[in-house]
């Protein structure tokens, strides 16, 4: 059975995103390391780290991912922007190590009209950047596919496999799929022929062996809309057939699965979805 879980809130210590987890009885977790909409924080003390690896311990150490601030774009053109978002990301890295999380989730970024190619050569080098920057060694950054809007980079599998290639750090890059960016880039993962041919095409031009964290989210935006809007599981467009495939795909059986899906303080919804998808599982 793949493992299930959510993105949770970091609101009142790190640790308290595994106590959220735990009460949804999830066993997969993404968190942000810090406050995603400011570009600089404060430096993790030792008491917040050593709280976070405990709650993980006491929880079952199951996989966690962290997802970097949205404002980090590596793509950009424009040298001060991306100056910030390389020295940003690898903050980032650093904090994931410092937090033993093996995963780092991030964007690939948007070429802001300076062309899609030169793009994705200059994520490849900001990346590699940021990598040595960080002085880190065990994190592996996964790029997350995209719905497409405007300019942002990610909304195919070729474009997530340029990055890769271009990279001199490609044995520390893998990839998070997003359901819902997914379908809404184009990708027909509703029908079972849609859903095998963008698996077939994933194989192909990524390799299934660089997949390393799925985030399962149903989409409110139609096919090919590049609508970035997730909705509940069965509750939208890809609906629950969708997620039956692919809980029930045996490539992805180890597979950590999130939701980021909207929910109240309570986390009744996360814990609806989660219920949804282990239902879903055919023993």
């Amino acid at each position: 059975m793949p493992y299930f879980g959510a993105h949770m809130s970091i609101t009142g210590g790190l640790e308290k995103s595994v106590e959220r987890i735990i009460d949804v009885d999830g066993t997969a977790l993404q968190i942000f390391s810090k406050n995603q909409r400011q570009w600089k924080s404060k430096p993790l003390e030792q008491k917040q780290i050593d709280a976070f690896i405990a709650a993980c311990g006491e929880w079952g150490n199951y996989p966690v991912a962290v997802h970097d601030s949205y404002l980090i774009n590596i793509g950009s053109p424009k040298k001060d922007g991306v100056e910030k978002s390389v020295a940003a990301l690898a903050d980032e890295l650093e904090r994931a190590e410092q937090l033993a999380i093996p995963y780092l989730v991030m964007h690939p970024g948007a070429h802001l009209g300076s062309g899609t190619e030169e793009a994705l050569e200059r994520v490849a080098q900001n990346l590699d950047a940021a990598l040595k920057e960080s002085r880190t060694e065990r994190v592996m950054v996964l790029l997350e596919n995209t719905a497409g809007q405007g300019t942002t980079l990610g909304r195919s599998f070729s474009e997530l496999a340029a990055i890769i290639h271009h990279s001199h750090n490609a044995d520390r890059i893998g990839v998070c799929i997003d359901t819902c960016h997914a379908y809404a880039a184009g990708y027909d993962l509703a029908t079972e022929e849609g859903y095998e041919a963008t698996f077939d095409e994933f194989e192909r031009v990524v390799g299934m062996n660089n997949l390393k964290f799925m985030h399962v989210n149903d989409s409110k935006g139609a096919l090919g809309s590049h609508l970035d809007r997730h909705d509940h599981i069965g509750a939208g467009l890809l609906g629950e057939k969708t997620f039956a495939q692919l809980v029930n795909d045996p490539r992805f059986i180890d597979l950590p699965m999130v939701l980021e899906t909207p929910k109240g303080e309570d986390l009744a919804e996360d814990k609806k979805n989660i219920n949804i998808l282990r239902g879903l599982v055919v023993s």
